[in-house]
């Protein structure tokens, strides 16, 4: 159950990081208050999952899902590029979230 709380809050982090975009520097009423409850209640879930997890892994778990999530949303819904070198650059994090979730 912990690691899923985990993976969900890599995903909320993901939606939080391009509510940033939407909130145009928390100028965007609607989108800041989204923006800002989805921080919240990643950090929740995180804290949540570290009662029973090792608090390094998990936390890194956490920032790889929301990296890698928020990379490949960036290049699919805001047209950021999407070059090999990106690509490979995600899969090596994401290699490296797996291996960290096998490993503790």
């Amino acid at each position: 159950m912990s690691w899923l709380l985990v993976v969900l809050s890599g995903l909320v982090e993901t939606a939080w990081a391009i509510g940033l975009t939407y909130s145009k520097g928390f100028t965007r009423p609607l989108p800041t208050v989204l923006t800002l409850t989805g921080m919240v209640v990643s950090v929740l879930l995180l804290g949540i999952a570290a009662r029973t997890l090792p608090i390094g892994t998990a936390y890194a778990v956490w920032v790889g899902i929301g990296a890698v999530g928020t990379a490949v949303l960036g290049m699919i819904v805001l047209g950021e590029p999407a070059n090999a070198q990106r690509v490979l650059s995600l899969a090596l994090i994401l290699a490296g979230i797996i291996g960290l979730k096998l490993a503790g």
